[in-house]
């Protein structure tokens, strides 16, 4: 995965399933990169926390 097909996947511009979309989530939410996207996706990711479809990411994978 990466910051491209992840967006794509969660914007629909390339065909995925709920299970690809959750990956794409989980993978801006654990490279950081989604806290520096448009608001909608901070507020998205903070909803999937909330509702246990994502986690946040580990302080040991955080931190580097």
């Amino acid at each position: 995965m990466n910051n491209y097909t992840a967006i794509a996947y969660i914007e629909g511009i390339e065909e995925a399933d709920d299970e690809q979309q959750i990956a794409a989530w989980q993978y801006l939410i654990d490279t950081g990169t989604v806290w520096a996207l448009q608001g909608w996706y901070g507020r998205g990711a903070v909803h999937l926390i909330s509702a246990g479809y994502c986690t946040m990411p580990e302080e040991s994978h955080a931190s580097g």
